[in-house]
Order: C-alpha cells, then sequence, then structure tokens
C-alpha cells in the first residue's frame, strides 16, 4: 500500500508509506489508548470520584471540570499548531515534544493519594490530556498520506480497533495484577498486587498513571522510527507565524466550503458528548453500583472487546458504504445508549418503567440492574470507535493531501472547541442537582444536535478526485 507524494511545498523529502511504516502509525493508537482507558475512564477517573473525596457528587463535579479546563486549551491551541505542522511539513517532533509532557504527568499521578489535595491530580492529568491530544492532531494529519482512497477507511478503523486492543491488554493486566478486591485484597486472579501494592491507600488505582506511562514510551517507537514524515525546512518560529496566518486563512477558506463547514459543526458537536460519556461512563457506574477497581475493570474489558468488534466491522462498512453511514448510524446507538445508562438506577431502567428487582444481589454483576448498565455499555463499546474513526476518514475523504495539517487541527477544534462545555454542564448539572444520573443524561443532547447537522452534510463533504471516495 503506497501513497501517491503531493505536489506542495509540504511534501519535500516525504516517502511513500510501506507496509511497515503503516504499521508503524497503526501502533500509535495502540500506544496512546491505555491513557483514556485505564487513567480517564476505567481505573484512575472513578478511583478519584469514588475514593479521593468523601462526597462523589463533588467528585464526579471536580472531575468534569478539569476536564472541560483541559479540553478548553486543546480547543484553543491546536488548529494553530496543525497549521505549523503544515509550515514545517514534521510531525514527530512535535509528537515527540507532547511525550515527553504525558509521560512526566502521568508517573506524578502516583502521588494522588486518598484525601490529598485535588488540584494538583487534575493539573497533572490535564496536562497529560493536552499532551496526548495534541500528539493525535499531528498523528492523524499523517493520514491522507498513508493510503489511497478505499484504504483510508480502512486503516484509520482498524488503528482505532488496535487501540482498543491494546488498551484492554493493559486493563486486563490492572485487574490481574495490580487491582485488589476490598474484601481479600487481591487481584480478580487471586494473587497479591505486584510490587506489594496497597489497594486500601488507592496504589492500585494510582500505579495506572506510570503504567501507561511506560506502555506509550514503548509503542511509540515504531511510529518513529518507519513511518516517514515530511519536512520543508521552515525554521519553528518562522512556522508559528506562518501558521497563525494560515490559520486565519484556511477559517476563511472553509467559510466558502460549506459542506466541510457543516461537517467540522456536526462533529464539535456530538464529539463533545461522545467526549463527555467516554470521561464519565465508568466514574458513573462505580457511583451508581459501588463497583471496585476490579469490577470497574471487568466492565472496561467487555467494552474494549465490543470496541474492537466495532472497529473491525466499520472497517468493512466504511469501505463498502462509505464513512458518513457508519458514522450516523454509530451516533444513533450512542443515544439510544446514553439513554439507558441516564435511566438505569440501583432496582430499575428506562426512569423507572421497568423495574429490575434487588440491588443487593450476591456476586458478581449479580443484580439485574447491572446487567442492564453492562448492555448499554456494549452499545456504546460497539459505537464509539467507528464514530471517532470514521469520522477522521470522513474529514480525510474531503481534502488533499498536502493541506492535512491545518484541516486536521480545524478537525480537532471541531472536536475540542466545545468539548469543555459537555463535561461543564455534566458537572453543573449534577452539582446543582446533587443527581450524577440527571447530568449524565445532558450528553444525550450534544449526541441528537450533532447527529442532526450531519445528516444534512454532504459526503464526501467537499470536492475531492472522485477515485478517492466510496460513495453508499
Amino acid at each position: 500500500m503506497t501513497s501517491t507524494a503531493p505536489t506542495s511545498p509540504a511534501a519535500i523529502d516525504a516517502k511513500a508509506a510501506t507496509g511497515k511504516g503503516i504499521w508503524g502509525w497503526m501502533l500509535f493508537d495502540w500506544a496512546a489508548q491505555p491513557f483514556f482507558t485505564v487513567v480517564t475512564t476505567f481505573i484512575f477517573g472513578p478511583y478519584f470520584v469514588s475514593r479521593m473525596v468523601e462526597d462523589p457528587a463533588v467528585g464526579q463535579a471536580a472531575w468534569g471540570y478539569g476536564i472541560a479546563a483541559a479540553g478548553l486549551v486543546i480547543a484553543i491551541l491546536s488548529p494553530v499548531l496543525g497549521s505549523v505542522a503544515d509550515q514545517t511539513g514534521r510531525r514527530k517532533i512535535w509528537i515527540g515534544i507532547f511525550a515527553f509532557i504525558k509521560i512526566t504527568s502521568l508517573i506524578l499521578l502516583w502521588w494522588a493519594a486518598p484525601g490529598s489535595n485535588l488540584f494538583w491530580p487534575l493539573l497533572v492529568f490535564a496536562l497529560a490530556s493536552v499532551a496526548a491530544e495534541f500528539s493525535i492532531v499531528f498523528n492523524d494529519s499523517m493520514l491522507p498520506r498513508l493510503g489511497m482512497g478505499r484504504d483510508i477507511g480502512r486503516i484509520s478503523n482498524l488503528a482505532w480497533g488496535l487501540g482498543y486492543a491494546g488498551g484492554m491488554v493493559v486493563l486486563i493486566f490492572v485487574v490481574g495484577f495490580i487491582a485488589g478486591t476490598p474484601d481479600t485484597g487481591r487481584t480478580l486472579l487471586g494473587f497479591a498486587p505486584l510490587l506489594g501494592l496497597d489497594p486500601a491507600a488507592g496504589e492500585d488505582a494510582r500505579a495506572t498513571g506510570p503504567i501507561a506511562a511506560i506502555w506509550y514510551l514503548v509503542f511509540i517507537l515504531p511510529m518513529f522510527l518507519f513511518t516517514p514524515d515530511t519536512r520543508t525546512g521552515t525554521p519553528v518560529g518562522k512556522a508559528m507565524k506562518q501558521g497563525l496566518g494560515e490559520l486565519r486563512d484556511t477559517l476563511t477558506e472553509v467559510r466558502g466550503r460549506p459542506g466541510i463547514l457543516r461537517f467540522l459543526v456536526a462533529r464539535m458537536i456530538f464529539q463533545d458528548g461522545v467526549n463527555a460519556l467516554i470521561a464519565l461512563g465508568g466514574t458513573f457506574a462505580a457511583l451508581l453500583f459501588s463497583w471496585s477497581v476490579t469490577e470497574i475493570g471487568l466492565f472496561g474489558i467487555i467494552l474494549n472487546v465490543a470496541a474492537i468488534i466495532g472497529c473491525l466491522t466499520a472497517s468493512r462498512l466504511d469501505n463498502r458504504f462509505g464513512s458518513k453511514v457508519v458514522v450516523v448510524l454509530s451516533l444513533v446507538i450512542l443515544i439510544v445508549a446514553t439513554l439507558g445508562v441516564a435511566s438505569t438506577s440501583a432496582t430499575a431502567t428506562l426512569f423507572g418503567l421497568l423495574p429490575l428487582g434487588a440491588a443487593d444481589v450476591p456476586g458478581l454483576f449479580g443484580s439485574t440492574a447491572e446487567k442492564a448498565y453492562i448492555f448499554y455499555g456494549l452499545m456504546i463499546g460497539v459505537a464509539f470507535g467507528p464514530v471517532q474513526a470514521s469520522s477522521r476518514a470522513y474529514l480525510a475523504r474531503s481534502i488533499p493531501p498536502e493541506n492535512a495539517g491545518r484541516y486536521f487541527g480545524l478537525y480537532a477544534l471541531a472536536g475540542r472547541a466545545t468539548s469543555f462545555v459537555a463535561p461543564f454542564v455534566v458537572a453543573t448539572v449534577t452539582a446543582l442537582s446533587g443527581s450524577p444520573a440527571a447530568g449524565m443524561a445532558t450528553i444525550i443532547l450534544f449526541l441528537a444536535v450533532g447527529l442532526a447537522i450531519l445528516l444534512r452534510t454532504p459526503y464526501p463533504a467537499d470536492k475531492v478526485d472522485a477515485s478517492t471516495v466510496t460513495r453508499p
């Protein structure tokens, strides 16, 4: 699989991506995903909400505000960095800089002990989130050069599925060898936690920061070694100045491309809901059922299996029916699943219309309500990988490769421009109502409005070479 080199200045020193180069790029997702899986969603996040503070509503509100603050920084700077990438042509050096910030921040999470001040753990988590997302901007902007036409959607979905596999491997390791149950102090496999970690002090959850850092460090190396980069020779300072000017021109240019503008607005809204659902779904389950780290970890493994299946299926559907069909279908599934999650209590679902029996049932996921929640989680797992991977392919099929950096900068902006809004709304509604369920229900609005706009968006979003697009 090779890519044709564009004729723009950004293509100087570009090399065609070999199979090894494509796999190196795909392994970036494998390297990056454990941060989102074990730190943000299933292990450290629920620990922060339910164990670092006495009042779970206060914990969820603080976590939501931390995510919102990181999202605001990402929204402001992502498009600028995307333009800089087009000017210098080099992506890897930026990924390396942000990798250092991310790895350092994750290691510092080890000191987030129960009862400690909430500000600094939120600060280093926000720094890790910002660095992770900025790295993704540069990594995503490599995609248009990796495959031609039909291959872009397949590569994107396979990479996303590989990412979920990486997250699941780390999650299984944590649940099987690190996270001890409160009753026995032993892991799910019956072992004492490795390195003598004390679950009572939250060390099993706190260790996920350094674990995710080491994993990221090791597995981004193939991308640096094998995936081709480009270089124009423009110094960074000059590129920053040119990039700011180019960003202004790009914003003006997009106004004259209504299809791309509508796609970016739709993604801005629905991705806000997706981000909030991913970041807060695990913490909500921990609060609702008082799940231990082990139970939350198993829930995460189940979701990751579903996510891998979803991405593998979507890689075929994207090639056959196009990216828009995959994104629309995924959003519908997410709306239904989020409605189910928000409407579930310890004894009922669908806002009490469907009673589910007693809450205190012995055994792993013993109550019917827990099983219902897992069913909704499976729906989320199947959909939230494809909705993001095929959105990435949607844009890649709508732009020329030589403009990938600045457009993927805007794409990151569209994914983050209001990304602080949904966590902020969830946190505020939770704080005002004292009900985490009421806060989670607000996510549905973001998903539904984004879907409504996307349905009116053309595919591809702008006129490109017809050979690069698979139409339904």
